[in-house]
């Protein structure tokens, strides 16, 4: 499916050809995968291993720009938009963790981007790299999961807080009828429960990058995509990596947590989630005998753009670690 954004950008591009110079207006390197879709990835930097980053629900390459910018000297880095993220081409449904696993396998060996990988999750993204790593556990050197999705994590929270306690089905349910107005056509809209379906201008952002970030979404295939992965994430997905490695072995691993993923919750409730939120990453860096578990202060689950140095040094801790696994 051909997305009109492409011929929206096209246009920007040709009546502001000063703006071309943003990377929100022009793909990094496009891929071709075996059914004819297309990836966009952006690499920079060099050496080993190659940091591969996954971003969170609805998050484009561009999010890791923070990070990428302070490993790049130090090692190849690169992000990438899943399908339906960005420039790169919708993919069939589901969109779950084994199709973009699948996506991001074939993407990597299209660009000839080998490994040994270095593997970074944000959020929802996190399910997506440990899918990839039942994929290739062989390529991947080590792995750093930025406050993530855990497989079944709705079940933990509705246990503890009761019936539809740290699910999803709110955001699934904003996402759909964006969809819905998106495939009417009533997008852009003033009504409350679709005013968020799209973004406000920005002042911060060039002329031609709001009109770009609009363009996108009033598209079908953008809010189908999001529906799909919300959908799937505490299921499929969930059922894919509890059929897959339970042990990481000595993979070296870091799980960090930031401390504000339930600072607008009120109390006494916010302590107790912040408590089960940092549980749940203790279990999942135990899956590793070489796994830390670490609280990132002063951070919001954003932790890509509020602390974006922590995620950084994690990243080339691993990064030392291989090598020095290497020399030993």
């Amino acid at each position: 499916m051909r997305r009109s954004i492409i011929a929206c950008l096209l246009v920007l591009l040709a009546a502001q050809p000063a703006a071309a110079a943003d990377p929100e207006l022009e793909p990094g390197r496009l891929v071709r995968l075996p059914d004819g879709r297309k990836l966009n990835f952006r690499c920079t930097g060099s050496g080993a291993p190659t940091v591969v980053l996954e971003g969170g629900y609805g998050a484009n390459s561009l999010a890791w720009e923070p990070v990428r910018r302070l490993v790049q000297g130090k090692l190849r880095v690169c992000s990438y938009d899943r399908a339906g993220y960005g420039f790169s081409t919708p993919g069939p449904l589901p969109r779950d963790g084994a199709s973009i696993a699948r996506d991001l396998d074939r993407g990597l060996r299209a660009a000839r981007i080998g490994g040994p990988f270095i593997l970074v999750g944000h959020s929802a993204g996190a399910l997506y790299v440990r899918s990839f790593y039942a994929r290739r556990p062989r390529d991947v050197a080590g792995m750093v999961l930025v406050d993530p999705s855990v497989e079944y994590q709705d079940r933990r929270f509705a246990a503890a807080f009761g019936p539809g306690a740290g699910g999803l089905q709110p955001l699934r349910d904003r996402a759909a009828r964006c969809l819905g107005a998106a495939e009417t056509r009533l997008l852009p809209s003033t009504e409350p429960s679709l005013e968020r379906c799209t973004p406000k201008p920005n002042a911060n952002l060039s002329e031609a990058v709001n009109a770009a970030r609009l363009a996108a979404s009033l598209e079908p295939g953008t809010w189908l995509t999001q529906v799909s992965e919300l959908e799937t994430l505490l299921t499929s997905t969930s059922d894919q990596i509890a059929a897959g490695p339970q042990s990481y072995g000595a993979l070296p691993l870091i799980v960090l947590t930031a401390d504000g993923t339930y600072a607008a919750a009120p109390e006494p409730a916010r302590a107790a989630l912040g408590t089960l939120w940092y549980g749940l990453h203790r279990e999942l860096a135990r899956r590793s005998s070489a796994g830390e578990s670490r609280l990132v202060a002063g951070s919001s689950h954003l932790m890509t753009r509020d602390k974006p140095a922590v995620i950084a040094d994690a990243i080339l801790e691993i990064a030392a670690k291989t090598k020095s696994a290497k020399v030993n």
